[in-house]
């Protein structure tokens, strides 16, 4: 299998689960760059534009008992989504003295680099080391193919909350 079959194959493992949430902007129409094509409708999220009301809607989806899964289109604007996901997910556990600790899992894209597709300046950043320095909860960079399945299953069994990267290049 390729990268993007990979990436397809263990979304649709996650969505076994009748819990699973898909959030995002344009996942009806563009499916997550086709990753969720055999997702239903009714597990599919649709959101404006808006990281930070994204991460805020995952965080209280997942306090109610719900597994909440959000497509970041471009690494880039995880920029818009840093309150929520610094200042709360990442530390709801210790600033509700252990009452709650909310998992989301959070797929990220890196956008390409590689022509004709070639995105641009402001959408191909790669903020995996930053967010390693920020955060204490785990971020898997997905370079190959042969770690799809192993980080999608590792995040699916985890019980914190988790970002992986995903590259387009590959896609």
């Amino acid at each position: 299998m390729n990268y993007k079959e990979e990436l397809t194959k263990a979304n649709t493992q996650l969505a076994l689960d009748p819990k699973t949430r898909f959030i995002g902007y344009g996942l009806k129409k563009g499916r997550a760059l086709g990753t969720l094509k055999f997702v239903p409708d009714t597990q599919i999220i649709e959101t404006p534009v808006a990281e930070n009301l994204m991460m805020g809607l995952a965080i209280g989806m997942a306090l109610a008992g719900l597994a909440p899964v959000v497509f970041i289109e471009r690494m880039d604007f995880i920029l818009n989504a840093m309150d929520a996901l610094v200042n709360h997910l990442d530390k709801a556990h210790e600033i509700s003295e252990g009452e709650f600790d909310p998992k989301v899992i959070i797929r990220c894209v890196v956008g390409n680099q590689r022509k004709p597709l070639y995105t641009g300046a402001t959408h191909i950043q790669d903020f995996s080391d930053a967010l390693q320095l920020m955060l204490k909860m785990p971020v898997f960079t997905i370079k190959d193919v042969e770690n799809v399945s192993r980080y999608y299953q590792l995040a699916n069994t985890m019980q914190s909350s988790c970002i992986l990267v995903e590259y387009k290049d590959l896609v």
